[in-house]
């Protein structure tokens, strides 16, 4: 029986995933095996010596002390990509939004109810102030092509926008799902200077934090609009305002306010509504359950952001998996097989992958493994966490 804590609302059409015998599901469960959870702060909180794996049902980690747990061989999920629409459309929505000054239009709108006077009339006069330009035939930079970048540089295309991008990472899956009319940028600067709008779409690391300051802003064309779904803090607030102030950017669209850009003019400032739709939060947690349930059942890995991915059938013949976490060193594969072959241990099938300075190794056997063999594996320097799974016959 698995024990699964469960911290935050967790979709249902997620928890469904987890059997009734074969997992017990709870907010109050001790020792878990797994921990569900999405924006709750595992920074503070002692890891159980039982804890195997962690799902979170969204895309950013910064709420789990990941590196910590890479020590313990705790394997940390994420479910990038089961937001990606969600966020897409609120994008496009921001798009609309910077352009045709359609939030300022309704609050003055709004402002004539029971001021005497004949509204219809008075809007005719008005609604000129509020007048800005088609999106149809304007360039926009979408740095970053992940799986939210494609999808609103695709859009963006559909719907008559030209569209660079730029990502000198990008992976095979995410070019395939690139529209042909999608240009590429050979350059970041080549995507400022031209862009009538930029849309980022990268994760803060310590090389991108405060990426858009005064430097790229002044490689950006004059009234360009700049949108940020992604993090707040690629972005220096400071240099971003003073630009705001001088016209150099004419709007900023963000799902990141805080308090130097609530009220300011030409910032929309949308409370990080990003992935709050229901079919979001649906897709976040039956990926973070499938992701989890396949760990513990198989030992198979998906969508870690701190182990590689790996994933094993098991093998017709086998009856038990051995799993390993285990530092990327030399030799490490072999000292594990010759430890297998002094028990005099067959091996049906095994599979290794790294990832950076952590690697993660499966294998099938044939026989049920004792248990001083597995404290000989467990003693092999570099090795931190050894697993066994027995296969239901």
């Amino acid at each position: 029986m698995y024990r699964i804590k469960v911290f935050n609302n967790i979709s249902e059409t997620g928890l469904k995933l987890l059997p009734e015998n074969k997992y017990e599901v709870s907010s109050d469960v001790s020792d878990p095996h797994g921990i569900l959870l999405r924006s709750y702060s595992l920074h503070d909180m002692d890891v159980p010596s039982s804890l195997l794996a962690v799902a979170r049902a969204g895309a950013g980690v910064n709420n789990i002390p990941v590196d910590k747990y890479t020590e313990k061989g705790i394997v940390v999920f994420n479910t990038p990509g089961a937001n990606a629409n969600a966020v897409k459309e609120l994008v496009l929505a921001g798009i609309l939004l910077s352009s045709r000054k359609i939030i300022e239009g309704i609050q003055w709108v709004n402002s004539l109810k029971g001021s005497d006077v004949d509204v219809a009339a008075m809007v005719e006069k008005g609604k000129s102030q509020f007048a800005g330009p088609e999106i149809k035939g304007k360039k926009i930079g979408v740095i970053g092509l992940g799986a939210i970048g494609v999808m609103v540089a695709n859009d963006a295309h559909a719907i008559g926008m030209e569209v660079v991008g730029y990502d000198p990472f990008i992976s095979v899956s995410s070019a395939w799902k690139l529209s042909r009319g999608i240009h590429r940028a050979e350059t970041l600067d080549d995507l400022l200077a031209d862009s009538d709008y930029i849309s980022i779409h990268i994760p803060l690391t310590d090389s991108t934090r405060g990426m858009v300051n005064k430097e790229t802003i002044a490689k950006m064309k004059k009234g360009v609009r700049l949108l940020n779904f992604s993090r707040g803090q690629l972005v220096n607030d400071d240099d971003l305002l003073e630009a705001l102030a001088n016209g150099h950017i004419s709007k900023y669209v963000t799902d990141f306010p805080n308090e130097k850009l609530i009220g300011v003019e030409n910032i929309i400032a949308i409370p990080h509504l990003g992935a709050s739709t229901p079919e979001s939060e649906e897709n976040c947690a039956y990926m973070a359950v499938s992701e989890l349930r396949n760990y513990l059942e198989y030992g198979n890995i998906t969508n870690s952001v701190n182990y590689p991915e790996c994933e094993l059938s098991p093998a017709a013949d086998s009856i038990q998996r051995i799993t390993l976490a285990h530092k990327n060193v030399p030799n490490m594969v072999g000292q594990i097989t010759s430890c297998l072959a002094a028990e005099h241990i067959n091996i049906s099938n095994m599979i290794n992958k790294s990832k950076g300075g952590y690697a993660y190794t499966i294998i099938d056997i044939e026989t049920e493994i004792k248990e001083e063999t597995l404290q000989h594996l467990t003693c092999i320097p570099g090795i931190i966490k050894v697993r066994t799974i027995k296969f239901d016959s």
